[in-house]
């Protein structure tokens, strides 16, 4: 915990008093290298809270309570242009290297900048973004379940109802049921996908991922073991295998779930220089796929408030997913909960109200 100096919004971006921040495995691949991040950096990128000063050109009224996007799309590059803002060349270029859309930092410390991390720098009281990261948040949605939709939630239900575009009756397994799974998992629920097979090491999780709409609970024993087990839960296989712990393994295994013509829709990050070995003669003659998912392929400004119209409805119990809420002091306890793997979601109330 330190003191950073924090510059006023530039153009097009926004001041934000930020209440709840999600704890993400993103975060730890982060901090173990996983995942190359310039630093010193402040991390978090699950945020919600509200509105306190906007730069100029921006139409956000101060007061607004307003969930954070990781990704703010251009919407002029190629992949905007066709439809797909999550694969924004630009806005990835400039996450990368830790600065806002302008390609500088308003964090600094004694006069040296620090880096964004994934634009928002949620571990904090208060963050500059830019304005296309804030969607308005619905009345009467606390701010540590619309945090949670910021990433986990997202990229999870994303993956099954974007992504994928599971179907009902079709069939579904999730391996891996920390934040993310479990976002797929209620997706699948919602999108009448069955059988739905969960899969995980922990039975606790596993439990946890019955009564969140799973119908078969399958312990990880390896790729191929776990596989078979999973055909046979599903009469022959599923349609989509969502693997979301970013390890090979699992991939693998996902892949060998799925029926003829099924996918595995890989969601987990993997380290940079993971390579995935799959059984190829069984990719033409099967018609076995494998897709991609990043941030669910979702669109923030539509997605957003439709999932937190869901919780308002009580179709998905998104509070479920929180397993611990903690003061932003206590974030290397939540870091520890993510690497004993014991956590789901854990919550930084950054107002002081954490339990």
């Amino acid at each position: 915990m330190t003191e950073l100096e924090l510059a006023p919004p530039r153009e097009g971006e926004a001041l934000v008093r930020l209440h709840a921040s999600g704890v993400c495995h993103s975060d730890l691949n982060a901090i173990d290298g996983t995942a190359e991040t310039p630093c010193p950096a402040v991390l978090g990128h699950e945020g919600a809270g509200v509105v306190e000063a906007v730069g100029p050109g921006v139409t956000l009224t101060p007061g607004t309570p307003v969930v954070l996007s990781w990704l703010p799309p251009c919407g002029r590059c190629a992949e905007c242009r066709r439809e797909l803002p999550h694969l924004c060349r630009p806005a990835w270029r400039a996450l990368a290297a830790g600065v806002l859309l302008d390609g500088t930092s308003r964090l600094s410390r004694d006069g040296d900048p620090v880096f964004h991390y994934c634009f928002l720098s949620s571990f904090a009281e208060r963050a500059v973004v830019p304005a296309r990261c804030c969607v308005p948040m619905p009345i009467g949605v606390p701010f540590e379940v619309a945090a949670l939709v910021g990433c986990a939630v997202t990229t999870g239900t994303g993956a099954v109802w974007r992504t994928a575009g599971v179907r009902p009756g079709e069939r579904v397994c999730v391996i891996g049921c920390g934040g993310v799974g479990m976002s797929a998992i209620m997706g699948a629920v919602v999108a009448g996908a069955a059988p739905i097979v969960a899969v995980d090491l922990d039975e606790e999780k596993l439990d946890a991922a019955l009564a969140l709409g799973a119908t078969d609970a399958v312990r990880w024993t390896g790729a191929e073991e776990t596989a078979e087990r999973v055909r046979a839960a599903s009469d022959g296989g599923v349609d989509y295998a969502f693997e979301a712990t970013g390890r090979t393994e699992a991939g693998l295994g996902a892949f060998l779930c799925t029926r003829p013509h099924g996918a595995a829709v890989l969601i987990g990050i993997p380290g940079a220089d993971a390579v995935l070995a799959l059984p190829a003669p069984q990719i033409p003659r099967l018609e076995r796929r494998v897709l991609g998912s990043i941030y669910g392929s979702a669109r923030p400004d539509r997605d957003f408030p439709a999932l937190l119209d869901l919780y308002r409805r009580g179709r998905l119990p998104l509070d479920r997913l929180i397993s611990a809420r903690l003061p932003l002091e206590a974030v290397e306890q939540a870091f520890d909960g993510l690497r004993t793997a014991t956590a789901l979601r854990t919550v930084l109330h950054l107002d002081g109200t954490a339990a």
